[in-house]
């Protein structure tokens, strides 16, 4: 391609975005980029620290446990206190809690922190994805996600690969970075970036019920996407807790795993913002279809990898699907949402992957040890094949969205004795 296709290709990716979009992704990014104790925790606990790996596993489960209990709580507080306050609250509970987990020398003060640190970790990203939806218009917003999950990914890829580096010379130094590296983001915030929260009319007060967390758990349309996300999400982190395990039952080295799962980093930082390019108006139902089976059939193509190149390959398959679902799928999440119950409905969404972070581990520990890495694989192929179906069934008679030029309302929460009726043929 042409350079001069090349640039006009990347200004039309990023051009139309407000400016306190591109704070936020600069917060994103600032904080990814810190993001090392997530990366070596658990070396740092059986290396530096002399515990067990079952040891390292409790810690690691405690602070997903943090972060399933955060979610649905920072949603509560996006839509009460605000995106902003929020947000301040979680970045700089976050930078002292890890700064603190630096300093912890007993096993069950080291448990506890950690514990802090998922709930404080986890409580920006109801705020984070509200207040995206707030400040960008319907049309760009698959774009925007897109932009903030490829920050997200550069983001991880760099700290991860300075997280060695630092680690060799001192894990305390490792925790204080990315103490003030979160501090920093808070800093973005409060500077830059001013509340987002929609201010209701009289009016609208009174033609709109307010939205509690029970109003999101009958919205049964919203609920069957959580679930659908949670499915997803099982199949996306066997990358993370299946595949080493089953590369080192077979005999490969940490290396190899290294090595092929690099390639899914990799293609995000480089197809991201292309792919998005290419499906940002296409029909979210069918891509979100195609990426549930490209995900689990690229999941179910490793039970026949025997070599470092084909293990690659089916990484390459799944990441595909990542790049689809990641701004699809939160888009669409934005869309069944009220504007007055964003942060809930983002909570709730929230809580799909804090779930499946917690059972991931567990399913695939249990289906390995008992039958086997293949069917491992198979499971995830029927996964993908459920959520798939799921999809195509969930988005039947989905309303178009709205746009700058259209006139569809924004979606608001219907009457709790309507839920049920609001679309014929599907609850919610």
């Amino acid at each position: 391609m042409p350079l001069a296709a090349l640039r006009r290709a990347a200004k039309e990716s990023v051009s139309g975005l407000p400016r306190e979009f591109w704070w936020l992704w600069t917060s994103t990014l600032v904080n990814r980029l810190g993001a090392f104790v997530a990366t070596f925790m658990a070396l740092y606990l059986t290396l530096d620290r002399g515990y067990s790996a079952t040891y390292a596993g409790l810690v690691a489960a405690l602070h997903g446990l943090g972060g399933v209990i955060s979610s649905l709580g920072a949603g509560v507080m996006t839509d009460r206190l605000g995106r902003r306050p929020t947000l301040l609250i979680a970045q700089s509970s976050t930078a002292l809690s890890v700064a603190l987990l630096g300093f912890m020398k007993d096993p069950l003060a080291i448990a506890a922190v950690a514990f802090l640190v998922g709930m404080a970790s986890n409580a920006s990203r109801p705020a984070v994805q509200a207040m995206m939806a707030d400040i960008v218009r319907p049309e760009d917003r698959v774009r925007a996600f897109s932009l903030n999950y490829w920050a997200i990914n550069l983001g991880f890829a760099i700290s991860s690969a300075g997280a060695g580096f630092i680690a060799e010379f001192s894990y305390l130094a490792g925790f204080l970075i990315e103490a003030v590296m979160t501090m920093v983001c808070a800093v973005v915030v409060f500077a830059k970036l001013p509340e987002s929260r929609p201010v209701r009319t009289a009016l609208e007060k009174e033609s709109e019920p307010d939205v509690g967390l029970g109003t999101v758990l009958r919205d049964g349309r919203f609920m069957g996407v959580v679930g659908l996300s949670f499915l997803i999400a099982l199949i996306f982190m066997q990358g993370s807790v299946g595949l080493p395990v089953a590369m080192g039952e077979a005999g490969f080295t940490p290396a190899d795993y290294g090595m092929a799962i690099a390639v899914n980093g990799v293609l995000i930082v480089a197809l991201q913002i292309p792919v998005t390019r290419f499906i940002e108006h296409r029909d979210p139902q069918r891509l979100l279809v195609i990426s549930a089976l490209l995900a689990g059939y690229g999941f179910g193509l490793t039970a026949f990898a025997g070599s470092i190149g084909v293990f690659a390959l089916t990484v390459c398959v799944w990441t595909l699907a990542e790049i689809i679902n990641a701004p699809t799928q939160t888009g669409l999440v934005v869309r069944l949402s009220p504007t007055h119950g964003r942060g809930r409905y983002q909570g709730m969404y929230t809580l799909s992957w804090s779930v499946a972070a917690l059972v991931a581990p567990l399913m695939s520990g249990f289906v390995i040890d008992r039958f086997g890495a293949r069917w491992l694989w198979g499971i995830c192929a029927v996964i993908g094949t459920v959520a798939a179906l799921g999809y195509w069934s969930l988005m039947r008679g989905l309303p178009e969205e709205e746009t700058a030029g259209g006139v569809l309302p924004t979606p608001t929460v219907p009457a709790p004795d309507a839920v049920a009726d609001r679309v014929p043929g599907v609850t919610g």
